[in-house]
């Protein structure tokens, strides 16, 4: 199945699954750390990828964005989750590894545009499930705090992945 149906079908965040189920009212601490989780690994794969495959520098700068700062939050969540007693994912699951899977035999342009239509998608579920997190009363007062602090730097991404999109 192609990527971009697979968002449109899943409603991931790419990570993440996670606005489709924040929608649906099961928000949780265990659902939001462990999408959050799987979506952040996620990110910082898939930005790797783009520092190696993307043709456009722009691209490729986004992609470095995007590993160095997902690799932070990363470290943010999993001392959250540690100091908490928490679970959190340390490997992907199938479904995202396919999508990595998917976009790694791309190359070039076709890369650069099946990367940030991905980016694009991606980066509107985080931000609306990182707002309902932050929001939230059935989820734990930390992650609350973790979504709000995150939210700046996820709107930013998705600002800047929208405007190489629009120059792409």
């Amino acid at each position: 199945m192609k990527l971009a149906s697979k968002l449109a079908i899943s409603g991931l965040f790419l990570s993440m699954g996670a606005a489709g189920a924040a929608a649906a009212g099961d928000l949780t601490t265990e659902s939001f750390t462990k999408k959050a989780a799987l979506g952040g690994m996620t990110e910082v794969e898939l930005g790797k990828l783009a520092q190696e495959k993307a043709e456009n520098p722009q691209v490729k700068d986004f992609g470095e964005m995007m590993a160095e700062d997902h690799g932070a939050t990363n470290e943010k969540l999993k001392e959250l989750a540690d100091s908490e007693g928490w679970t959190l994912p340390t490997t992907l699951d199938s479904e995202h590894k396919s999508d990595i899977e998917e976009l790694a035999g791309k190359k070039g342009s076709e890369f650069d545009r099946a990367y940030i239509d991905l980016m694009v998608e991606d980066h509107k579920k985080d931000v609306e499930l990182f707002e309902q997190a932050s929001a939230s009363d059935s989820v734990d007062e930390s992650v609350q705090q973790f979504a709000a602090e995150t939210l700046p730097t996820l709107q930013k991404h998705l600002s800047t992945v929208e405007e190489i999109d629009s120059n792409l």
